[in-house]
């Protein structure tokens, strides 16, 4: 009858304060994130690992898939595990752990060619995310919680609410504050709440140095990532001001031309964004395998529903993203369309 109780204990995901008593329990961890993680996947992940090898757990972080390079700097960065290059080792590692935490992400999918051996993993799965319908019945224990500004606001918060914010120093302070600063694009995004400025300040207040987090993630880029930057605005870039709308599209021959790497095409949909009146920015980049897209919108625009009708994605209200198999004119021609059936909701922005 137990064992029966505790199978349907699994079957339902655990508030995330039902961990904390076993925190001080020393355990296997894996700590993972999305594919291609951004400043807020690898920032919420090595501060959780700081903080968890700080309580005396045995941890490894594991990344889908490579990452930017302007994230190399963040400390423990070095010992974070690429899946795709060391996929034996990884899987060992997962098979070990007691505990895999799933950070940045909220259906196992995101994480690309890991998916399946994460939802066999026999450690129990505990979620930390903010984005919008969490796959709930795969995780143990865990928090979704959309109105939060970044994953590594909410790592912060589980840090204080388990009763060891004592543990938190500059370092575990730099990897919060590169997430929490990326995620709301350099708190300017209308996540960025009263509670994430208090958080900022509590950080100051134990050493950490916030320039030398803005240099490391702002001002490492090569010459030919905004060469590749005028070129796409200058000649890739459209503007439909009918329905307040811009959108770049990139052919994978750009990608080559520029040696783009992973990374370089971070923040650029937020260029168009930056265009007087306009409500929703659009990028599509033809990545060979397929065709990723990234959405930003101000106002009332609902980003995460257009992601899910159209491209496969999802994300938050005024950001997502998604991805399709077709070439990509065809995937520019599903954005026109796609703007054209909502032009009710586009068309009213105010100029």
């Amino acid at each position: 009858m137990y064992a029966d109780f505790a199978l349907l204990l699994r079957r339902f995901m655990q508030p995330i304060k039902n961990i904390f008593p076993l925190l001080t329990q020393p355990k296997d961890v894996v700590i993972t994130m999305h594919q291609k993680p951004d400043g807020d996947a690898m920032g919420s992940t090595l501060a959780l690992y700081h903080f968890l090898n700080k309580l005396g757990h045995t941890c490894t972080v594991i990344s889908p898939t490579n990452w930017a390079s302007f994230l190399n700097w963040m400390p423990g960065c070095k010992q974070v595990i690429d899946y795709e290059s060391q996929p034996a080792k990884a899987d060992l590692l997962i098979d070990m752990a007691d505990w895999i935490f799933c950070l940045d992400f909220n259906v196992l999918s995101r994480t690309k060619r890991m998916e399946e051996k994460l939802k066999n993993a026999k450690g129990l799965r505990v979620l930390i995310d903010h984005h919008r319908e969490p796959q709930t019945e795969v995780f143990t224990y865990g928090i979704s919680d959309v109105n939060k500004s970044s994953t590594a606001e909410m790592v912060y918060d589980f840090m204080v609410a388990s009763g060891h914010a004592n543990l938190i120093d500059a370092t575990i302070g730099e990897c919060l504050y590169a997430g929490v600063m990326t995620d709301t694009g350099s708190f300017r995004f209308p996540s960025t709440t009263a509670s994430v400025h208090k958080m900022v300040a509590h950080l100051k207040e134990i050493g950490l140095e916030h320039s030398h987090v803005h240099e490391e993630l702002f001002d490492n880029f090569l010459e030919e990532r905004f060469r590749f930057i005028g070129h796409v605005l200058l000649n890739r870039m459209e503007v439909f001001y009918e329905y307040n709308t811009a959108l770049i599209s990139i052919p994978q021959n750009d990608l080559i031309k520029y040696n783009v790497k992973t990374g370089d095409t971070e923040g650029l949909v937020n260029y168009p964004l930056s265009i007087s009146g306009i409500k929703l920015a659009a990028v599509i980049i033809d990545r060979g395998e397929e065709r990723k897209s990234s959405f930003r919108s101000k106002g009332g625009f609902d980003v995460n529903t257009f992601a899910r009708k159209y491209f496969n994605g999802g994300g938050h209200f005024n950001a997502a993203g998604g991805f399709n198999k077709e070439p990509l004119e065809e995937v520019v021609n599903k954005f026109k369309a796609a703007i054209k059936e909502n032009a009710s909701q586009l068309s009213s922005y105010q100029f």
